[in-house]
């Protein structure tokens, strides 16, 4: 009969698997007429090791600055924010962030693009070289390691995007709408790359969205966010089975009951604060 001593408990088992715990966060900023406006309102949020966690909620609703807050680029007014272990108190360097725009360096090639967060103290050049040419052919850009951002299409820029935040292998990648401005057919190519690329490293990934449809087939957990000061409305958790067909995503068992769950909660968010027939 084992140890009751030496069996760890549910929750110290989960307290070791998170990687980011969001601790009663509020977010507050300054306007010119020197009122605070509320952006995010006591947000409690764990997140472990390997989840693919999506976000969505309405606009200007806080999402892209709790991802903000996660990778230091801004202090919280409340709360604090815990990352593996240790409160995130200036810029979090432990965390890749994947903005809207590809923002990639417009002197440097692709390849010195996806390098350029690889530390020479701790990867020789001949390890870096690997690493960037792994990560390349990953990402389905062989053959276009001396192109320059100029000349890639939309989708190949955010594939470069990705695959620089994800080259130097930090522990959690924090994504902000990163397929937003690209076309139908783009999104769903790449949705399905990052979700190959994801199951081979199984770096935790946060990705805020606006598409449902995206958070539910990338998804292992589903936040729900509310209208302005953003709190946490729900949390959906997606089963549905490993790996995913993108492209026939609405087919896969699971989607209809997942979808429906969050369209409930968000379809009700979107009607708060809408005038009534009678007030129109």
């Amino acid at each position: 009969m084992p140890d009751i001593a030496e069996t760890p408990s549910r929750s110290a088992r989960s307290q070791a698997d998170t990687v980011i715990h969001v601790e009663n966060v509020s977010k507050f900023f300054q306007t010119p007429s020197q009122e605070n406006l509320g952006a995010l309102l006591n947000i409690d949020l764990e997140i472990r090791h390997g989840e693919f966690v999506t976000i969505v909620g309405p606009s200007g609703c806080g999402k892209s600055t709790l991802l903000k807050l996660i990778a230091g680029f801004s202090p919280v007014s409340g709360g604090r924010i815990l990352f593996q272990g240790d409160e995130v108190r200036g810029l979090n360097t432990r965390v890749g962030y994947v903005p809207q725009e590809s923002k990639l360096f417009p002197w440097l090639t692709v390849e010195e693009n996806v390098g350029f967060g690889l530390s020479p103290k701790k990867y020789s050049r001949a390890d870096r070289e690997r690493q960037v040419s792994y990560f390349i052919k990953l990402a389905g850009l062989s053959g276009f390691e001396k192109y320059y951002p100029a000349q890639l299409s939309g989708g190949m820029g955010k594939r470069a995007s990705i695959i620089r935040a994800l080259a130097y292998e930090p522990a959690v990648i924090l994504m902000d709408e990163p397929f937003g401005p690209l076309d139908a057919q783009t999104r769903m190519v790449l949705q399905d790359e990052l979700l190959k690329i994801w199951e081979q490293k199984r770096q935790t990934i946060v990705f805020v969205t606006h598409d449902l449809v995206e958070a539910v087939a990338l998804a292992d957990r589903v936040v729900v966010m509310t209208h302005r000061p953003g709190k946490i409305k729900d949390v959906i958790n997606i089963n549905m089975a490993r790996p995913r067909n993108i492209f026939e995503i609405h087919r896969q068992d699971g989607f209809d009951d997942a979808y429906g769950r969050l369209w409930n909660i968000f379809r009700h968010e979107l009607n708060i604060g809408r005038p009534s027939e009678q007030d129109s």
